[in-house]
């Protein structure tokens, strides 16, 4: 009889443990492990504490006790266990912090018995049974309960680490779909497994379209600037262990058959059998280096070219000046000065631009502020070319009670002169250009209309970048260096206001701007 006892509870306790170990979710463990407590010692109350990162031992789940109830239990958990002299673990004075916790919270509870769950020789948590009897336990019972706390220990400690990889790989999505580079994973059939959410903005494949599919049938590179693609690669062998990273630049075809500039970097990943486990990709989009790279040449091109035509012309009259075989008459003299001057103050212009241009890549570009008229200081403006006005009729239309606004009077100026200097430049001799104003409760509005060339509306939006320029013939016969519109856009912005373009080929352009009056 006591021989079949003891099979049907190693029966049970194998198929407790059959049922722990086949569970990963760690408060299921937990909860299966309390239930074979109370059916194994017909106990009240139990409890399981765990070890904490720190140490320290905190409870995590329990039965027959509500757990706002857990704090009267502290004690037991409040001293971490100690090891006897033959290694076994206890809780010092559990008995007298029984009774006190049966005092405290009238549980009638009789008897307490402490389990150790050990790993490896790792203490991972503690199980708490109470009972409102006492009675003895057999060496049998002993070893049965023994028997149960390591396999409940190692259920603990393998749920424990299944939670801490589930959390780890969950942390690892989120910097994979937060990292501004599109990542792709590829299996080792090259099929795609990951597809962040950047890659989605850069390829426009949403990541469901994307998984499951070969890398050729998404990532195909057209174009190609430097590198193999991956099929090229992997037919010459790559990739082998030791073997470098991949890298090939081009143009990626994204879903709607539009191109980006992209970097893609390969490198592979190994098992202990040498055996590619994964091929994982970052794809870096390019187009603000392609950008940054046309613009510098860009910057090459206008600026030795502005900077060639002054410098000739100020050489070329000042040698004529200094040749000791020709006498000048005053006239002469007066004329070729005026032309150096010019030119010099043309210089000057441009590296003010250049150096307004830096200060404004650098978030320097400072305000003065104080009450300006802007119909008188577009009258000034304009009498400083009367000159040109006389190729070019300049009108000027302000109401006479125009208000006055906080702006800076110098920088205002700078983007008048820049409009109207435009208007003469890309107008035909003869053709008026028109200074007017109005003004709204909340903005005043300057604008400067012209009967020139007029601008394409595709070309619009992007006359107000860095060294942009329209192309057509007039432009490349019309010195500039594309900085006048960029610079007077930053001013005006700074301002907290706004300027804009309306302008219809052949017909003309008007050029507007507006600065809030208060």
């Amino acid at each position: 009889m006591l021989t079949d006892y003891r099979v049907r509870q190693r029966e049970y306790l194998l198929e407790i443990s059959r049922t722990l170990t086949a569970q990963l979710d760690l408060n299921a463990v937990l909860r299966r492990i309390l239930e074979a407590v109370a059916e194994l010692l017909s106990s009240n109350v139990s409890l399981i504490v765990l070890r904490q990162e720190d140490g320290s031992f905190a409870p995590r789940a329990s039965y027959g006790l509500p757990a706002q109830l857990w704090p009267l239990f502290a004690p037991l958990w409040a001293d971490p266990p100690e090891r006897d002299l033959g290694g076994n673990w206890f809780v010092p004075q559990l008995d007298r912090k029984v009774a006190a916790i049966t005092r405290a919270g009238d549980f009638g509870l009789r008897q307490a018995v402490f389990i150790p769950m050990t790993v490896a020789d790792q203490l991972v948590g503690l199980i708490y049974a109470f009972r409102a009897y006492s009675g003895a336990f057999s060496a049998n019972d002993r070893q049965v309960l023994q028997s149960f706390a390591d396999q409940a220990a190692i259920a603990v400690h393998n749920a424990q680490l299944y939670q801490q990889v589930t959390r780890e790989k969950q942390r690892l999505d989120a910097i994979i779909d937060a990292t501004a580079d599109g990542v792709l994973i590829l299996d080792s059939a090259q099929r795609i497994s990951v597809f962040n959410r950047a890659l989605s903005r850069m390829t426009g494949f949403a990541a469901a379209d994307a998984l499951g599919r070969l890398h050729d049938e998404i990532m195909v590179v057209d174009d190609r600037q430097t590198g193999l693609t991956l099929a090229e690669a992997s037919a010459n062998g790559w990739p082998l262990r030791g073997s470098h990273a991949l890298y090939v630049e081009g143009d990626l075809r994204k879903a709607d058959g539009s191109h980006v500039p992209v970097g893609i970097t390969y490198a592979a990943l190994f098992d202990r059998e040498e055996r590619v486990v994964n091929i994982i990709a970052t794809i870096r989009d390019m187009t603000r280096l392609r950008e940054a790279d046309d613009l510098k040449n860009t910057f090459i091109s206008v600026i030795s070219h502005e900077l060639k035509t002054p410098v000739a012309l100020i050489k070329g009259y000042a040698g004529t000046l200094r040749r000791e075989d020709a006498r000048w008459d005053a006239a002469t003299v007066r004329d070729s000065a005026a032309v150096i001057e010019e030119e010099a103050d043309r210089l000057t212009q441009l590296i003010d631009n250049l150096l307004d241009a830096s200060r404004l890549q650098a978030g320097g570009l400072k305000l003065n502020l104080s009450d300006v008229a802007l119909d008188q200081l577009a009258a000034h403006v304009a009498q400083k070319y009367s000159v040109e006005a006389q190729q070019h009729p300049l009108s000027i239309d302000f109401p006479p009670d125009f208000p006055v606004v906080p702006a800076d009077a110098g920088r205002i100026e700078q983007v008048l002169s820049n409009l109207i200097n435009n208007a003469i430049k890309y107008s035909p001799p003869g053709a008026p250009i028109h200074l007017s104003g109005r003004y709204t409760p909340r903005d005043v509005i300057v604008t400067v209309a012209d009967r020139g060339i007029g601008i394409p509306l595709e070309e619009q939006a992007r006359i107000f970048h860095r060294f942009y320029r329209v192309d057509d013939a007039l432009s490349r016969r019309t010195q500039g260096s594309g900085l006048g519109l960029y610079l007077a856009k930053a001013v005006v912005e700074a301002h907290r206001g706004r300027i804009w373009v309306q302008s219809t080929p052949g017909q003309g352009s008007a050029f507007s701007f507006s600065l809030p009056r208060d």
